[in-house]
């Protein structure tokens, strides 16, 4: 992955001039690793926050079916595609994409190159998968700058520890890091981008979810051939039945209603204004 110092001047904001698709209503980026990660570099400049999302096919039904998640992803700006089933529908409407966007490969490829100038927030989390990642991302970038973290409780509202609330946002604006990494997991880092966003004054938010455990090393991750043939979630399955079963046997026939019934009007990807 190439990750380059943002430039002194201030070019085009990606991805205004880059078409996004929408698969079931969802607007997913046309991009790859290194055009996301050069991009979050140029959104760190914004007087405002920026919330990017990792979509795999789970949050893009949650978002077609659930109108309360709806409501809570409104806050994210871009969404990524995270999942190869959604990269097929995209490329049978011809986005052209060679790989997904995935969240937790995206985190390590990205910290592992991005310069030093950049300051990161860890949010989630144990405080042991948040000791093993400030390790294992500064052995393999020695320069990255970690400068704050909170790995408390996180309410499926998105609330923060009440006691705890005011001291982490206040924390977060003093510190003023370019890039916040939330691993709360779905649906409670997406409601705590809803619910604090408005109060964060700076800064590129990323909720990566389970690559907090993958890039720790708490949680073994999918082969990367079964993530090639759309295959992550069988992998997630085996390693976490009791968890995942009735997940999946929801979302993933869910998806495949919506495609069939969608894809009869025509209307499963439609291409969206550049």
């Amino acid at each position: 992955m190439r990750v380059q110092a943002a430039p002194g001047h201030q070019d085009e904001l990606f991805p205004a001039s880059v078409p996004s698709q929408a698969v079931l209503g969802t607007p997913l980026l046309l991009t790859d690793y290194s055009g996301l990660g050069e991009a979050c570099q140029r959104w760190t400049r914004r007087p405002a926050p920026v919330a990017v999302e990792f979509a795999n096919t789970q949050v893009v039904i949650m978002r077609r079916h659930d109108p309360s998640f709806h409501r809570l992803t409104q806050a994210c700006d871009y969404f990524a595609p995270d999942g190869m089933p959604l990269v097929w529908c995209l490329n049978r409407a011809g986005a052209g994409l060679r790989d997904r966007v995935y969240g937790p490969t995206f985190m390590r490829q990205f910290l592992d190159a991005v310069p030093a100038t950049f300051t990161h927030y860890l949010l989630g989390g144990s405080a042991e998968c948040g000791r093993r990642l400030k390790e294992r991302f500064s052995q393999a970038n020695p320069g990255l700058r970690f400068i704050g973290e909170y790995h408390g409780r996180c309410e499926a509202d998105g609330r923060l520890d009440p006691a705890q609330e005011a001291a982490v946002i206040e924390g977060i604006n003093r510190l003023s890091p370019d890039f916040i990494w939330i691993g709360f997991g779905t649906p409670k880092q997406q409601a705590w981008v809803h619910r604090y966003k408005p109060q964060i004054k700076r800064g590129v938010i990323l909720s990566v979810g389970f690559g907090f455990d993958v890039n720790a090393g708490m949680k073994p991750d999918q082969p990367l051939w079964m993530q090639r043939l759309g295959l992550g979630w069988l992998f997630r399955l085996w390693s976490e039945p009791g968890r995942l079963l009735g997940r999946y046997l929801k979302y993933n026939s869910l998806f495949l209603w919506y495609l069939f019934r969608d894809g009869i009007r025509s209307r499963s990807v439609e291409t969206l204004e550049s």
